[in-house]
Formats: structure tokens, C-alpha cells, sequence
């Protein structure tokens, strides 16, 4: 089994689903609420877990409810929570996903007692880091925790991904110590300098900043990967989407497990896509996120030719 550590936010979600978005000013009538377990880092390392690799989560809750609830959810995965904090000076954090009739969304995110997690907290996993095959980090905790992460993988070895959401200030040692960094479109066109640009442009100016490979996701049209030589683009499964969220955390969950398992970069790349695309299907974040068996049995499902489309419906990955 591959050892995958994920070092990075823990949320709860309370998901509104509504037709649109409001106009400003504007009081709306919504359709549903729910709550989710969620954060990119609990929902990356939950995804990473039900592909099959053995996980430890570093993160950092409040002292209250929705912390019990998610310990709970991480343990029923399997994930090792012994370097998860519990905090008093802040509450868990908290995400409010606003999903629409059509499949997007938008998120309101306060990150709370996961801004709180220090270098500290990070240096007292470094021996789970040092054993893993794989680090999976985030924007989504103090980025001094970020950092300290990286460099424990970077000095002992280890194979990195770098999930740069949400878009955040950060010490720009952190894409040098990225082995892969995987951006969606937005976070592409902010963090590169290249806005307006195409998304090779982007990427390529992403690249020069120290990762070894870019992926950047591009929802219903795939993926492109940027390693050595030329850029290419990964189609997506063509699927009637049900909700977003979570799709991109499904992508990097499984891209770590395949990167881990020694799977080359697009090969890799092309699984995600499929595992972001099946995430879609159905609503929640972490409850959306798919088995290793369900991933198969989708492929199998697609169709021999023309299954995989740049003009798809809508995907997510």
C-alpha cells in the first residue's frame, strides 16, 4: 500500500443549493442545506484513502462539534488523525459551498482554526513525512505550516503536489519545492502573472517559478500537463453533473495515488480526470468522492470511442 500524508485544512461545510446566484442586494430563496464534511485538505486525503493508499492527515481543529464530526469521518476512511490538533483558541472551519441549478458553484470559506496550524505541529509528523511516498499539501492553512511541509519532504526525498487553492500569499519557496503543482484556471491566471493569456502561456510561467510539472485543471475541458517538452491536454469524461464541489480535491486525491504508485504523470493526469468527473455525479464534497472500485467501473462504462471529449457536458477535474 502507498503512503500518502496530506498536510492541510479541515472544514466543515454547510452547503446551500439555490437556482442562481443573488444580485446584489437581492434576498433569494434557496432550495436546500446540508452539511458536509469537507476542507481540500480532509477531502484530498479522504479521496487519496478510498483509491486505496494508506493516509496521514496533519491538520488542525476547533474544540467543538463539527471537530468531533470530523474526526469521526476521517476514521471511518481509514486516515491516520494522530497529528491532527485540537485547538482552543479558534472554532473548526467552516465553508459555505452556494451550489446552482446548473452544477457550479461558489464558495465562502473561513478557514479559522486552520490558519492556526504552526511548523510546529508539522515538525512533530516529520516521520510520517519522511516515510511517505508522497506529501499533498494546500493554501488552505497557515503557510509557514505549508512550507515546513514541503521542506521535510524536499530534504528526505519524497514526491510532492502542491494544490495552490485558494489563491493566498505564500512564500514563493513553496513552488520551488513542488514537484507537481496543480492549479485550476483561476488560480492559474492569478498566480503566473499571465492573465488573459492562454493556458499553455500560464503554465509555462508557472513552471519557470520551480515545479517540476504543472497540471492545470480546466473543468469540462480536462486537464493540461506541462512536464518536459510540449504541453497536453487531457480530456474529461463526458457526464451530466450533479455538483461540483469537491471535484478538484477528488482530482488531487487521486492524482497523488497514482503519482505514488510510480503511474507516469498523464497516465496519472487522465485517472484524476476520470475520478474528479465521477465526483460530479453526485452532491457533497467528501461524500462524493469515489472508491477505487467505482472509478473502474465507470471506465469500464465509457464508451469505447468518443468517451473522452474537450466538449463535454460538465466535468470538474
Amino acid at each position: 500500500m502507498v503512503r500518502v500524508v496530506v498536510v492541510g485544512s479541515l472544514m466543515m461545510d454547510l452547503v446551500v443549493r439555490a437556482p442562481r446566484p443573488a444580485l446584489p442586494g437581492e434576498s433569494l430563496i434557496g432550495r436546500s442545506f446540508s452539511t458536509f464534511v469537507g476542507g481540500k485538505g480532509g477531502n484530498q486525503a479522504a479521496a487519496a484513502a478510498r483509491l486505496g493508499a494508506g493516509v496521514a492527515m496533519v491538520g488542525a481543529l476547533g474544540a467543538d462539534s463539527f471537530g468531533d464530526a470530523i474526526l469521526a469521518s476521517l476514521a471511518a476512511d481509514g486516515i491516520d488523525t494522530a497529528f491532527v490538533r485540537r485547538l482552543e483558541e479558534d472554532g473548526t472551519g467552516v465553508a459555505v459551498p452556494i451550489v446552482f441549478d446548473d452544477g457550479t458553484n461558489l464558495i465562502y470559506a473561513l478557514p479559522r482554526a486552520n490558519l492556526l496550524l504552526r511548523p510546529a505541529h508539522v515538525e512533530a509528523a516529520r516521520p510520517v513525512i519522511e516515510r511517505a511516498d508522497l506529501l499533498l499539501v494546500q493554501f488552505e492553512v497557515a503557510p509557514e505550516a505549508t512550507l515546513a511541509a514541503l521542506r521535510i519532504a524536499r530534504a528526505a526525498g519524497v514526491t510532492t503536489i502542491l494544490n495552490p487553492a485558494p489563491v493566498a500569499p505564500h512564500p514563493p519557496d513553496v513552488f520551488r519545492l513542488a514537484d507537481v503543482l496543480v492549479p485550476n484556471e483561476v488560480e492559474a491566471a492569478a498566480l503566473s502573472g499571465a492573465a488573459g493569456e492562454p493556458t499553455e502561456v500560464q503554465a509555462a510561467a508557472l513552471r519557470a517559478l520551480g515545479p517540476r510539472a504543472i497540471i492545470v485543471t480546466l473543468g469540462e475541458r480536462g486537464a493540461l500537463v506541462l512536464a518536459e517538452g510540449h504541453p497536453s491536454r487531457i480530456p474529461a469524461p463526458r457526464i451530466q453533473a450533479v455538483d461540483t464541489v469537491g471535484a478538484g480535491d477528488a482530482f488531487c486525491g487521486a492524482l497523488a495515488v497514482q503519482l505514488a504508485r510510480g503511474t507516469p504523470l498523464t497516465d496519472a493526469a487522465a485517472f484524476a480526470c476520470r475520478a474528479a468527473a465521477l465526483a460530479c455525479t453526485r452532491p457533497g464534497a467528501a461524500a462524493s468522492l469515489p472508491s477505487s472500485a467505482e472509478v473502474e467501473e465507470f471506465t469500464r462504462r465509457l464508451p469505447a470511442a468518443g468517451n473522452l471529449s474537450p466538449r463535454d457536458d460538465v466535468s470538474s477535474c
